[in-house]
């Protein structure tokens, strides 16, 4: 965490800022001029304020709950020193941020008696932007300020510029920077707890700041003052109304009491108490605070899709208070994502990125407050602690009992979590066997019969037809071609359901589930079908495939020679109902997606061979096999043509793309 930037600026400190001081300013009555230095914002930096201050327009007063988050944050930083070093809280005394509004001289100023900031965390913090999503965010708003322009009038543009920049504030790293859509020139006045020495960070937002040291009796006792010069169009945040507004909609929940100073010489008015919104009573929680709170740890401005608050006691004392976003976060499925589970110890933040959900509920938005978790280590040392496995072992636990309950009291807001989070919450299914029945309990799938996606697997097994004895599904990456794929043709006829499996880890979980309520799953594109003794639903056009013929029988040991080099064996299909043929995996090994995954990742032995499979009802195959027998080499375009349309409808490209193409239009020549 930054001493500073916190949540606003985020990650600055990860790396050294591209800067270099270039020439000295003139003196003033509070800074050494000899020692003041120009430096250059790195280049994200430089690109973003350009978009701030001629674009982002609309929620303008986001920039506020960024700086007070910042400063709320340092002070947690200065708390966790003082666990070390109690000298250091007695000297910046009780926690408190306080904004104050100078009507005459328009400005507005937000101080903390956080942690402070020395000259190279001011430039590391200030300077600089670490956080990977700052570019997605730049290159979102480049590109929708240039269709929008492109497409309609630059007003328009800008509105809709304005709209997705406001809603993107607070979720790439970017707080601070916001500030330079209300100011057109911002001042930084900082002292390092512990420190003799105090600096002025000023910057009008145009490609370059200035640092410089300060005098003493100019900088906070201890922490930070940041200063807006508000630019003309910003008159409403000189109003105390309006500052009071904007902090109880959207920081009334910092565990950090505000004051608030609306004229100068008039003594300050307290408007939060900073009681830490996870320590008070359920009963005494308005559904609005906890959807302000959320919207404070989340960087979102959606309502949460469930609330979780409660208070654990016995062996292990600790409070949650966790929510389920009502939207997706942008970096759900980034590699390089962290954590966004804080962890208190009695009220003092340990850490922002804690270990204390399972990777497959990564999408929750969590604070942790233990009473049993000692201060006095390092917070990579907490993560190891046996308390706190004790305690993600009973968050896991408890956010799935909560979650059933969802599903059962209320299925469409469930659909709505479900629809948002189940691919994440699917990979729990393969990545923690132990809690595999629990995560079953509120799975919810598409299939052939449903495509809804709102069937459980309780609800797929009270349904299963006589004789049925495994749950079939199919994995691909498109629900809609899966629910036309050639093999679920004789499953249908059947009346038979198949889960409709398109999410990535689909291919993965049901290799390694062994099964649900005693029924194996089984592929309906791996090996022969099995459903024989499955009978026919009365009333059913099913007509099964016809007895193999002698034509048919040399038509496929003609395909097993031309295609030796490409499937593993050539058969005639049980399977088949209305298609001439499809691709099926072996008896024995991987799962055609699975198999696809792998090699794609690199494995390029996975794959293996597929079998293809013909049907000897079908009037294309028994044409081709008339052509073969009495023309085997004018048959081999037939050939390619049946092999490659089973290819495209499992969602492969032709083997040979021009070869196909030719065929293609010499059949069509010939009418």
């Amino acid at each position: 965490m930054l001493p500073f930037a916190g949540s606003g600026a985020r990650g600055g400190a990860d790396r050294k800022a591209e800067t270099t001081p270039v020439n000295d300013h003139a003196e003033t009555n509070t800074i050494d001029a000899a020692e003041r230095s120009d430096y250059g914002f790195q280049a994200d930096v430089a690109r973003l304020l350009e978009l701030m201050t001629h674009s982002v327009y609309s929620e303008r007063d986001i920039f506020l709950r960024e700086l007070v988050s910042n400063a709320a944050d340092a002070i947690e930083k200065l708390r966790f020193e003082a666990v070390a070093n109690e000298a250091l809280a007695a000297e910046a005394g009780a926690p408190l941020v306080t904004i104050a509004v100078d009507k005459d001289a328009r400005t507005l100023s937000v101080t903390d008696n956080g942690v402070g900031m020395s000259r190279d965390d001011l430039v590391a913090a200030l300077g600089t932007i670490a956080s990977s999503g700052t570019r997605a965010f730049l290159d979102d708003l480049s590109a929708k300020r240039g269709a929008e322009q492109a497409s309609s009038d630059k007003g328009s543009a800008d509105k809709s510029v304005a709209d997705l920049g406001g809603s993107l504030i607070g979720r790439f790293g970017i707080g601070f920077y916001s500030a330079f859509m209300v100011a057109d020139h911002i001042e930084v006045a900082t002292r390092r707890a512990g420190s003799s020495e105090a600096f002025l960070w000023t910057s009008e937002g145009k490609g370059s700041f200035q640092i410089a040291p300060l005098a003493l009796d100019a900088a906070p006792a201890v922490g930070t003052r940041v200063t807006l010069h508000l630019n003309s169009e910003s008159d409403e945040f000189l109003e105390s109304y309006r500052i009071e507004q904007i902090l109880r909609e959207h920081s009334g929940a910092i565990a950090i009491p505000i004051d608030l100073v609306e004229e100068q010489g008039k003594e300050p008015r307290r408007l939060t108490d900073g009681s830490a919104l996870w320590t008070r009573s359920k009963s005494e929680v308005s559904e609005q605070d906890y959807t302000d709170f959320y919207q404070q740890i989340s960087g979102q401005f959606d309502e949460p899709a469930l609330t979780i608050h409660w208070r654990a006691e016995g062996r292990t004392e600790y409070t949650v208070l966790a929510f389920v976003p009502g939207s997706r976060p942008y970096d759900l499925f980034d590699p390089q994502r962290k954590s966004r589970s804080k962890l208190y110890v009695r009220r003092v933040l340990i850490s922002r990125e804690a270990d204390v959900l399972p990777p497959w509920l990564r999408f929750m938005r969590i604070v942790v407050d233990s009473a049993d978790l000692p201060l006095n280590v390092s917070r990579e040392m907490v993560q190891t602690n046996p308390i706190l496995a004790a305690i993600r072992k009973a968050i896991g636990t408890r956010v799935l009992k909560e979650l059933a309950d969802l599903a059962a009291n209320d299925s469409e807001k469930f659909a709505a979590v479900w629809k948002n989070f189940g691919a994440v919450l699917k990979e729990g299914l393969h990545d923690d066997p132990v809690r595999r029945d629990e995560i079953f309990a509120i799975a919810r799938f598409s299939t052939a019969q449903h495509p809804d996606g709102d069937r459980s697997l309780k609800d797929y097994v009270e349904n299963l037809r006589p004789n049925q004895t495994a749950i079939y599904y199919i994995t691909g990456d498109d629900k809609k071609r899966l629910a036309s794929s050639p093999q679920l043709e004789g499953y249908r006829a059947k009346g038979i359901d198949v889960l409709l499996l398109a999410d990535p880890v689909d291919s993965f979980w049901v290799t390694s589930a062994v099964g649900y309520d005693g029924k194996p799953f089984k592929s309906v594109t791996q090996g022969a079908a099995d459903m024989d003794a499955v009978p026919t639903p009365e009333g059913s056009p099913d007509t099964p495939p016809a007895e193999t013929s002698a034509n048919v029988a040399l038509l496929t040991a003609m395909l097993k020679e031309t295609f030796a080099g490409e499937v593993d064996d050539v058969r005639v299909s049980t399977r088949l109902r209305e298609s001439p043929a499809c691709l099926v995996a072996a008896d024995h090994g991987f799962d055609l997606q699975l198999a696809r995954m792998l090699q794609e990742s690199g494995n390029k032995a996975a794959f293996g061979k597929p079998v293809l499979e013909i049907n000897p009802s079908h009037e294309a195959v028994l044409a081709l096999a008339q052509k073969a027998k009495a023309d085997k080499q004018g048959a081999e375009d037939g050939f390619w043509l049946l092999f490659d349309t089973a290819r495209i409808a499992d969602g492969e490209a032709p083997l040979d793309a021009a070869a196909f193409a030719r065929r293609v239009a010499a059949l069509i020549a010939k009418g």
